[in-house]
């Protein structure tokens, strides 16, 4: 990912931090040497299938990444790759799934920020702990939540829509409470120094429509959510919640640009394995998903479809799920969120 979290300011952070730092370096060097001493015939394909679970219903962003992937990895392995979608609770359920599967490199959580980040500080009861219950295989892709209004809202920015709020109350559709585009919209908030009347909405559709039809000001919603209506001209962006700015809309800043510090909140998608799957394998994954992710065909479809490929190491993964859980972690908490 190219956001760089706040380095956590609290000891139970800093230690959540730590410890998983611990665990890449300890992982580094097993990988290391298994690698150099497993037997040929123990690294070779046993022709089982892999799984790749998904946490949310066919269709989406998310299982479309996972099936375009997972096609280029049958040939790239030299296995069947298959998607099992197991949708509920925002990726809880798969989660839970996935932390009980035999580690043996067979059943693999394909999984956004929601489940790995977010539910453990929206979550109490949950099943699965996001460090201790998994081995992170790599980052896969990311794409950045964006600030979209009406073409025909007379504001061009996301400095002119928080001058706005100053004077009347402007309504900003979510997508769910505890979702990423609600934590962009804290950030926004926090940074402007104004108060939205954010509007939740069970996913994107409903929030377009009511978007295109007047009745909500803005919306925060992922690139692949308001790509078509915007390259179409009847969306407005105002801002990207990314380090640097979205490949697909490479004209719109970010709201770092605009002034408004540490408003960063990016969607991605990684791979992991259950915890204790061996070294050797998450590094043979680890290739695999590289492989495939750096493909120019691939890179193109995911572009296409508003998806940047972030291809990396586990150890990247790991350091940068630990931040993530304790950057949200905080925030919820601040601000006393609940989730749906």
């Amino acid at each position: 990912m190219r956001a760089a979290p706040a380095r956590p300011a609290m000891t139970g952070e800093r230690s959540l931090v730590m410890l998983g730092r611990m665990l890449v370096d300890r992982r580094s060097l097993l990988a290391l040497a298994a690698v150099a001493l497993a037997p040929r015939t123990a690294r070779a394909q046993d022709g089982r299938p892999i799984r790749l679970v998904v946490g949310f219903t066919a269709g989406g962003t998310t299982d479309f990444v996972a099936r375009l992937l997972a096609e280029r990895l049958k040939a790239s392995l030299g296995e069947p790759v298959i998607v099992e979608n197991k949708p509920g609770a925002n990726g809880a359920i798969a989660a839970e799934y996935v932390a009980k599967s035999e580690p043996d490199g067979h059943t693999l959580f394909f999984s956004t920020v929601g489940a790995l980040a977010i539910n453990p500080a929206l979550r109490s009861n949950l099943a699965y702990d996001p460090v201790k219950d998994f081995a992170p295989v790599g980052m896969a892709v990311f794409n950045s939540t964006m600030l979209v209004v009406a073409a025909s809202m007379k504001v061009d920015s996301a400095r002119e829509l928080a001058a706005l709020a100053r004077t009347r109350p402007v309504t900003v559709g979510i997508t769910g409470l505890g979702s990423i585009s609600h934590l962009a919209l804290e950030l926004f908030q926090a940074a402007a120094g104004v108060k939205f009347q954010a509007v939740p909405y069970r996913g994107a559709a409903q929030a377009l429509t009511d978007l295109l039809g007047g009745q909500l000001d803005a919306l925060l919603g992922d690139v692949p959510t308001v790509m078509a209506q915007a390259k179409a001209g009847k969306l407005k962006p105002l801002a990207a919640s990314s380090q640097e700015r979205s490949d697909v809309f490479p004209e719109v800043p970010t709201f770092l640009e605009q002034g408004f510090s540490d408003t960063v909140a990016n969607q991605w998608a990684g791979t992991l394995a259950p915890a204790h799957t061996p070294a050797a394998a998450i590094l043979r994954l680890n290739a695999a998903f590289n492989a495939v992710l750096n493909d120019p065909d691939i890179r193109g479809k995911l572009a296409r479809a508003g998806v940047t490929p972030a291809p990396g190491s586990p150890e990247a993964f790991a350091r940068h799920l630990a931040d993530e859980i304790a950057r949200w972690g905080r925030l919820i908490r601040e601000k006393g969120i609940r989730g749906e």
